[in-house]
């Protein structure tokens, strides 16, 4: 499975970016997708997910409101789209797909990982 994240760019703060996530390979494999962001310097840290069917999704209650995490599995996509953007949103987005289907909040429960793409808000 390869997972290709991109749309990450320079936004001023308060407006917004889409992310794309492209899928290819044994997709078969994945379930649950998330969003997962590392600033310089700090942990990578959960920032959404969704479940294979796209009911069920989850956020970091710092994007609550602000991000939606979305999916088209004819596609192969995952997407965020990020609103209000603030300065401490900058970072390098990863997205990550699971073999399962729980909705996960931890690196260590993905098994795929894209390459990140870089956001970064100016104020």
């Amino acid at each position: 499975v390869q997972l290709q994240a991109s749309g990450g760019g320079l936004v001023q703060a308060g407006g917004s970016l889409r992310l794309s996530c492209a899928a290819s390979g044994r997709t078969f494999n994945i379930y649950a997708m998330g969003w997962f962001r590392q600033a310089p310097g700090k942990e990578r840290e959960f920032v959404a997910s969704i479940s294979w069917s796209g009911r069920f999704t989850s956020y970091a209650d710092s994007v609550k409101g602000r991000f939606t995490i979305s999916r088209e599995n004819a596609k192969n996509m995952v997407y965020l789209q990020m609103t209000s953007l603030k300065p401490e949103d900058a970072a390098v987005y990863y997205c990550a797909g699971a073999t399962g289907d729980t909705i996960l909040g931890t690196p260590t429960e993905y098994a795929y990982w894209g390459q990140g793409t870089l956001v970064t808000v100016s104020s």
